[in-house]
């Protein structure tokens, strides 16, 4: 890491590096931790070192909250942290680590908690599942059944054009030493999402709950209120779900054989 920001000498860091799933981060939680955490700290170290530190914006993450009570829907930035498992963990960590950076040695640290982000490309979340699912069924390379883990929760789905203008905006307006809330602006049911996708998607298939989708413990509603960053640097959401999915079916159909 210190070579690295020798040899760029960069004015801002956009830290993404992370194991940055739930459910491996339950398999795997040294890996998990070894990566986030360490990983995270060698970075603050190796900026300590700089000349002119540049401006790190940091990959939170909404898993931090944990169980929000629905009184506190929209979670808003003060409320208390309870992760829910490993990943969680070691997101309160990069979060707390940023912060004592920005307090000790004055690193101009931003962290940004993402909720659920999506797009072209993305794996291992329920758009792309399903998504990918449906344009195997329409190619005929999976048989016309969608598995699904558990369809209850609700989450907010955020384009990730969208959150990567949020990373920019907070560089450059957000208050350095801060966390803020990056999520999309409405929720939505994983079981209306899938058969928002099917719609679209205008394939045929049956719905197929499979035990090894579902998690060991599941918030019953993600969703964070975005009005500190929106009143700091302007931001907000500007895609509809419906927009992301049609722009996820596009890609998928146009990469998948």
């Amino acid at each position: 890491m210190n070579q690295l920001l020798k040899r760029f000498d960069p004015t801002h860091v956009f830290h993404l590096g992370a194991q940055s799933l739930a459910t491996v981060s339950w398999a795997d939680p040294v890996s998990t931790f070894d990566s986030n955490i360490m990983g995270s700290l060698y970075l603050f170290e190796a900026v300590r070192q700089m000349k002119r530190p540049p401006i790190v914006v940091s990959a939170c993450s909404s898993a931090e909250y944990g169980h929000v009570p629905h009184s506190a829907i929209p979670v808003r930035e003060d409320q208390p942290l309870h992760p829910l498992h490993p990943y969680g963990v070691s997101k309160v960590c990069l979060d707390l680590l940023a912060r004592e950076y920005f307090l000790d040695y004055k690193i101009p640290a931003v962290n940004l908690r993402l909720f659920n982000t999506t797009g072209p490309g993305k794996t291992s979340d329920a758009p792309s599942d399903f998504v990918r699912q449906l344009i195997r069924i329409k190619k005929g390379l999976q048989a016309p059944v969608i598995e699904v883990g558990n369809l209850k929760p609700r989450r907010a789905f955020l384009d990730v054009n969208d959150a990567v203008r949020g990373f920019y905006l907070a560089a450059m307006k957000g208050k350095r030493g801060e966390a803020y809330n990056v999520c999309a602006d409405q929720t939505i049911e994983i079981g209306q999402l899938l058969h928002t996708a099917i719609q679209l998607s205008k394939v045929k298939a049956r719905i197929r709950p499979v035990a090894r989708l579902m998690r060991p413990s599941d918030e019953k509603i993600i969703f964070g209120s975005t009005e500190k960053l929106r009143k700091d640097t302007g931001w907000k959401p500007t895609r509809t779900i419906e927009q992301i999915l049609t722009s996820m079916l596009q890609y998928w159909d146009g990469v998948m054989n």
